[in-house]
């Protein structure tokens, strides 16, 4: 039996309008009664997370967990107790700041508490609203973050192809990160090694559950190590459609029809 599922949650359980699928929350809530924990596997921080906690009935609740900051950092809901963070140097977060001046995007670096925003558009001021709360700022450099822990840096635009172009550019000092994609608009570049499934596994190993006995849920780039490392790797139907052949199972719904219920149905509940 499954013991532990691993959720994205922006197109994902998360729907575009921002409101999750009722028959979602109502499946979720059935899994505490079986033991089967619900872990939120996002690249927000924890602490962007605890309304969609509230609604899913897990807020601040003991032995529940999420994964944030795409595996940077795992905490137990209770307190948003911290058992695990991996972030990157300052020195490498100002070399990448200062990089992305140099191209036509939105500059995003997360601290454990914050997300600094350089080059706020319109656009993404729309896209982030509700999601996250950003501080905006002008500096030409990283100084004002200077003895702070920095989790990641990203870069926005909604141009993929240009996101792989800088991707290319950028391979001079990213060669020893993590580099991955999500919601089609972000690159991200984490500490080496730090992603979704390298989160799942450690959460995995902290719990004394068997990766077999685990299932991850996704639908974009920054998914793939998770839905690749669990015992189940499951995309929802509106997958980009580079990551599906990579999916153990593909859901017939998408974000917006309960795509997650989907899955706890037919895998979890109809197995009791």
């Amino acid at each position: 039996m499954y013991k532990l599922i691993a959720c994205d949650l922006d197109e994902t359980l998360i729907k575009p309008d921002r409101t999750i699928d009722s028959r979602d929350i109502e499946a979720i809530k059935k899994l505490k009664d079986l033991g089967v924990k619900f872990v939120l596997a996002t690249g927000r921080g924890y602490n962007t997370v605890q309304g969609t906690l509230k609604e899913l009935d897990l807020f601040d609740e003991a032995n529940q967990y999420v994964i944030s900051y795409n595996g940077g950092a795992i905490t137990e809901n209770k307190d948003n107790r911290l058992l695990h963070f991996e972030g990157i140097s300052f020195e490498k977060a100002e070399e990448l700041y200062k990089r992305g001046l140099k191209y036509d995007v939105v500059i995003h670096v997360y601290t454990r508490d914050a997300v600094y925003a350089y080059n706020l558009t319109e656009d993404e001021k729309r896209y982030v609203q509700n999601r996250q709360e950003m501080i905006e700022v002008f500096d030409q450099n990283l100084d004002f973050l200077k003895g702070q822990e920095i989790v990641k840096v990203l870069y926005t635009n909604t141009d993929f192809e240009y996101l792989q172009s800088i991707d290319r550019d950028l391979k001079d000092i990213t060669y020893d990160m993590d580099v991955s994609y999500s919601s089609n608009r972000y690159i991200e570049f984490n500490h080496k090694d730090v992603n979704k499934g390298a989160g799942l596994k450690k959460l995995a190993n902290l719990l004394h559950i068997d990766i077999q006995d685990t299932i991850a849920i996704g639908d974009n780039y920054n998914d793939l190590s998770m839905i690749k490392d669990a015992g189940l790797g499951v995309g929802v139907q509106n997958a980009a459609p580079g990551i599906k052949p990579d999916c153990d199972y593909i859901t017939m719904a998408t974000c917006e029809e309960g795509a997650v219920c989907e899955v706890i149905e037919k895998f979890v509940l109809k197995g009791e």
